[in-house]
Order: C-alpha cells, then sequence, then structure tokens
C-alpha cells in the first residue's frame, strides 16, 4: 500500500463507482467495508483480482415452484430422486426418498399452506456455480454460509452437484419468510448475492471474484435456461441477441471505462512499485476490449477529474 491518502481516496471513489452499483444500499446485512484505510486496501484487491481475470462466481436464478408439486418434483430433480444428499436450513443432511417426502411436507404446512398448484411463486431456484477444478466440499461449505446470511429467515434446501463439468450447488429457497415476508430478489440483490459468495469463497482459500461485466468490459448476454428449454422444444420464436446493447448498457460500460482510467492514473502516480505494476497490469487488461477506448481517454479530460497532486504528477 502506497499510505498516499490522495491516491488512496482515488482508489476508494471510483473503485467503489467501478464494483458496488449506486444500489448497493439494499437490506441491512449486506456486506459493508471498513474503515477508509481497509477500503483502499479492499479495492486494490480486487483491481489486482479482476486484471488477473480470477475466476468469477456465478449466481443464477433457474425457476421457482407456484405450488407444492412443482417445488417437490425440484426437490427430486436436484437430489437425483433422492440419491444425493440434501441438506436443510438447520444443517439436517438426509438423503433418500422419505426424507424428500418428510421436507415436502414441512414446506407444505409449515408456515402459510401450499397447495399443490398455486397463482404465486412459493420457492425460489438458485444455483451458485465455480469453474472446473473447484473442490465441490469448500464449494458447499461457502454456499452453506452464503444462505445463512442471505435466507437467514427462510426455509431452503441444497444439494451439490459434481459430476458436470462446472462443480455447483443448487439452493431451493421457500420464498416467505418466518415472519411472512416474500422474496422479490431484484438486480441489486442478484448482485450482492454474487460479492457474498464471492466473499465466502475467499474466506474458504477459493479463489473468487464478482465483477459486474461492465467493470470487466464484457457485453454478453447469457441465454435465460426457459429460453434454452423453449428452444429445444421448438418454442422460441426470437433468439437473444449475443450482446447487450441500449443506453444503459452504453452508459455503464462509459462509466467502468472512465473508472478503470482514473485508476490507473492514480496507480502511476504512486511511488510504490507494486501501484505502478498494478497499473501496468490494469493496461494489459483493458486492452482489446470494450474499456480500451475509456481508459486510454484524453489526458486533458483526466487532469479534470483527478486530484490536482496526481495531475501534475504526471
Amino acid at each position: 500500500m502506497s499510505g498516499n491518502p490522495t491516491i488512496d481516496g482515488v482508489l476508494v471513489q471510483w473503485g467503489e463507482r467501478l464494483f458496488y452499483p449506486c444500489n448497493r444500499t439494499v437490506r441491512s446485512r449486506t456486506p459493508r467495508l471498513g474503515p477508509f484505510r481497509n477500503k483502499a486496501e479492499v479495492m486494490r484487491s480486487r483491481i489486482e483480482a479482476t486484471a488477473r481475470r480470477a475466476p468469477q462466481v456465478m449466481v443464477k436464478v433457474t425457476g421457482g415452484g407456484r405450488g407444492m408439486r412443482a417445488i417437490a418434483a425440484h426437490f427430486r430433480y436436484i437430489s437425483k430422486n433422492g440419491r444425493l444428499e440434501i441438506e436443510d436450513d438447520r444443517g439436517v443432511v438426509e438423503r433418500g426418498r422419505d426424507a424428500l417426502k418428510d421436507i415436502e411436507r414441512q414446506w407444505r404446512y409449515g408456515g402459510a399452506f401450499i397447495d399443490d398448484v398455486g397463482h404465486r411463486r412459493e420457492a425460489l431456484n438458485v444455483m451458485l456455480s465455480m469453474p472446473k477444478g473447484t473442490d465441490g466440499q469448500t464449494l458447499l461449505k461457502a454456499v452453506r454460509e452464503f444462505a445463512r446470511i442471505e435466507f437467514a429467515d427462510h426455509r431452503y434446501v441444497m444439494v451439490l452437484h459434481t459430476h458436470q463439468a462446472h462443480p455447483h450447488v443448487h439452493l431451493s429457497v421457500k420464498a416467505e419468510s418466518k415472519h411472512g415476508e416474500r422474496l422479490n430478489p431484484r438486480k441489486a440483490d442478484l448482485h450482492r448475492w454474487r460479492e457474498t459468495f464471492a466473499e465466502r469463497l475467499r474466506e474458504w482459500g477459493v479463489d473468487a471474484e464478482a465483477s459486474r461485466q461492465a467493470a470487466r468490459g464484457v457485453v454478453r448476454n447469457y441465454p435465460d435456461l426457459w429460453r434454452k428449454k423453449a428452444a429445444e422444444e421448438g418454442r422460441e420464436r426470437q433468439a437473444r441477441p449475443e450482446r447487450k446493447k441500449g443506453v444503459a448498457t452504453d452508459a455503464s460500460r462509459r462509466s467502468a471505462g472512465q473508472a478503470w482510467a482514473l485508476i490507473a492514473q492514480a496507480l502511476r502516480a504512486s511511488p510504490d512499485p507494486k501501484d505502478q505494476g498494478l497499473a501496468l497490469d490494469i493496461e494489459r487488461f483493458v486492452t482489446g476490449r470494450t474499456l480500451d477506448r475509456q481508459v486510454l481517454m484524453n489526458p486533458t479530460r483526466l487532469q479534470q477529474v483527478l486530484p490536482r497532486d496526481i495531475s501534475r504528477s504526471r
């Protein structure tokens, strides 16, 4: 760390804009950054991890049952009809068809009654995944902690899958909490979930990041699960564009590019060789990406935004 409060201030200010959206104020138990000096350390760590292309976590909502019949079918699917271990929110680990039926009864009668078929979503199905080579049991530990943080007041079950290329955990959460509140995740919640999951993985020694696509210079649209299934059944008429487009996407990309540019300029001005090396890593990272144009901004524009002492040191 350089110890220069001006440089650290630039990293904190623009790092927060790059990695943490403005709507990061959702829910009181959102992990928060600590004192200013710790914030600068966190930003350096996240900058370094993103620049070297650390593995990105995936947290994806795959659907949710509108009645107990659909929820029970999902339990059977993720547990391979009871052959795989299924763990609940109490930490109880079971296996077998009788265990599935017991969980179904608990969900149906515990709290608000869930009928076989309903008009609203009674469960939320989430898949948390990491690239090939990640240890499955460590992944499960991270998901267990993630669920305790994010779904503390909800019933949930989870099952680890390691038989496919990417190890992942299926997490099914009861929509209504013990206090009658219902899950209705928004984009900000999904991003926070990725951050929480990545934090838990790092605590267990797994290299993981949860930076946004805009921060990585990525504009790819990933196909929704329902689109893939519809296409397989011949029901999908219009394919989703492979690249994200629109005013909001362009604005996010420009904002991320400006943040990278200012962070790189601040690190170049640091007397610390590690900071200067990190600035070079940023330049290599953005080369050929959609961020390239913004990071190679006109120096005059940079001087208008950077603190005066950093601008003069260029």
